[in-house]
């Protein structure tokens, strides 16, 4: 006999029921999805600027493995502030370590040849004085500036590398440090280390040069030069990460081939 009675209605049902489970929940899901986007927004430039931070190079403890290096700090290393020891015994570090004979051989060769200081003579021998006199000029300089003056005003006599931004900006910011400073306490100040210790430096030079040499005039010369080479030693400092990352890179591509 034929079925007349009704289909069951349960399948339609549970068909329309998945079928709306599978859409979207409305405003609850967009909201979600809109947050999770705005996360992976936010989270993006702190990767990029995690990314940054691992490429910048470190500082070296020589510059060609030979320069004193030790006053260099790596960009945005975070130390604390510098004892009056370790101010001592990075003053002894570049006045006796074996490569402290680099500077005073070349200017005691430009003042043999430029005849800076007549008295001294011609030859071996003037070249000898000229060197034992640059050597002390550079010793008693490094403990003004980096021992005693900065324990006197708390100061910072370490080189904190910028090591980001153009090559005008880093070599205008390390130029800078001749005149800029930090104090023991991480403030920048005006660089009593460098301009006054350098300044005592010339002046305590005049007991041991000859007397015709010990003018004001000659006494300012020194003053200078002390403060443009330490200039120029910390423009090198900025810039030796990136060039030892470059010779040490063509080194290893040298090498694979």
């Amino acid at each position: 006999m034929p079925n007349d009675s009704p289909m069951p209605e349960a399948p339609l049902a549970q068909v329309f029921n998945t079928q709306r489970e599978s859409l979207p929940n409305s405003s609850a899901d967009m909201s979600a999805d809109k947050q999770d986007a705005r996360n992976s927004a936010a989270s993006a430039p702190q990767s990029s600027s995690s990314a940054q931070l691992s490429e910048r190079i470190p500082q070296t403890r020589r510059i060609l493995g030979i320069i004193p290096n030790f006053r260099a700090i790596s960009t945005d290393e975070k130390l604390p502030p510098q004892s009056a020891k370790e101010k001592f015994v990075t003053a002894t570090e570049d006045s006796f370590d074996y490569s402290s004979v680099f500077i005073p051989a070349l200017l005691a060769g430009y003042s043999k040849i430029t005849n800076a200081t007549p008295e001294f003579g011609t030859g071996a021998a003037a070249y000898g004085r000229y060197f034992w006199h640059s050597a002390v000029d550079q010793t008693s300089e490094n403990y003004l500036v980096e021992f005693v003056v900065p324990t006197l005003t708390r100061e910072d006599t370490r080189y904190y590398t910028l090591g980001r931004g153009s090559f005008l900006k880093r070599a205008g910011y390390a130029l800078s440090r001749a005149v800029v400073t930090r104090s023991d306490s991480g403030r920048e100040v005006f660089n009593l280390s460098e301009v006054v210790g350098a300044g005592a430096a010339a002046g305590l030079s005049n007991l041991y040069y000859p007397s015709p040499e010990r003018t004001v005039g000659n006494t300012g010369k020194q003053w200078g030069l002390d403060v443009a080479i330490d200039g120029a030693s910390f423009a090198a400092k900025e810039f030796w990460p990136d060039i030892n990352h470059w010779l040490t890179r063509s080194k290893k591509t040298s090498l694979s081939q």
